[in-house]
């Protein structure tokens, strides 16, 4: 696969870095991310990935647009208030960079048709807004073989990590938190508040870090870190990264090596 010249102008910045060059550029040209949530994080983190170049993007949320979000999710405006989520953000994709390929899906993922929404990625990366959901999605990715990009955020704090639970001695997102949350309940942003440029900061490392997957074996780039959680602080600015381990025991990846 070649870059047509007018590709190769808009992506120069990437193509002069050794760590991805053409062929990084290529592979990206040729990925295909699934993006769950395009809110808080999935916003800013859909900005990098169409500002990269990669070439397929799935678009799963069921939300519509409300003025609060405004605050942090940057790809919307007033006009989009009332709006379905992830058909106002296919728009602003077809509006960026009309070469992508981008597909809108206004529906609730869950146990019940993961598997199917995610099948044909290259990576997942979930920002959704709950357990249940998380954990529905890191057993899809599982059971598809397909790596996870999983990044949460609240208030001051972050979390973005990169999961292969379907690789040999490799943890899963579901090792990390445990079976105790597969259930609704959990934080909940509009009672706690969220700084909006903290949300910027934990979408743009989840922009990277599934990057880093698209790129394995292709670029210099392209080194997932697999289980490494990298844990932001914005209040006293600061990261501090840790690697979970896999969980022989683990009912969502503990059948796959």
């Amino acid at each position: 696969m070649a870059l047509p010249p007018d590709r190769l102008e808009r992506f120069a910045r990437h193509i002069v870095l050794p760590e991805v060059g053409g062929a990084g550029q290529v592979a990206l040209a040729a990925g295909h991310v699934a993006l769950i949530g395009v809110g808080g994080i999935g916003s800013p983190a859909l900005q990098y990935l169409a500002g990269a170049g990669v070439g397929r993007l799935t678009l799963i949320d069921d939300d519509v647009v409300e003025l609060s979000n405004l605050q942090r999710q940057t790809i919307f405006a007033a006009a989009d208030i009332g709006r379905r989520k992830a058909v106002a953000a296919a728009a602003w994709v077809s509006a960026f960079d009309p070469a992508l390929e981008v597909r809108s899906v206004g529906a609730r993922i869950g146990a019940d048709n993961a598997a199917v929404l995610l099948a044909g990625a290259d990576v997942v990366v979930d920002g959704c807004d709950n357990f249940a959901t998380r954990l529905a999605v890191s057993d899809a990715c599982v059971g598809l073989g397909v790596p996870l990009t999983s990044a949460a955020v609240g208030r001051f704090q972050g979390q973005v990590g990169n999961f292969a639970g379907h690789l040999p001695g490799r943890a899963c997102y579901r090792c990390y938190v445990g079976d105790a949350f597969d259930a609704e309940d959990c934080d909940n942003c509009a009672a706690d508040g969220m700084l909006g440029a903290m949300a910027g900061m934990t979408g743009s490392l989840a922009a990277l870090s599934a990057i880093r997957v698209l790129l394995e074996g292709r670029a210099a780039l392209g080194d997932p870190q697999w289980g490494r959680l990298h844990l932001l602080e914005g209040l006293v600015p600061g990261l501090r990264s840790f690697t979970v381990a896999k969980d022989p025991e683990c009912r969502g990846c503990s059948q796959s090596g």
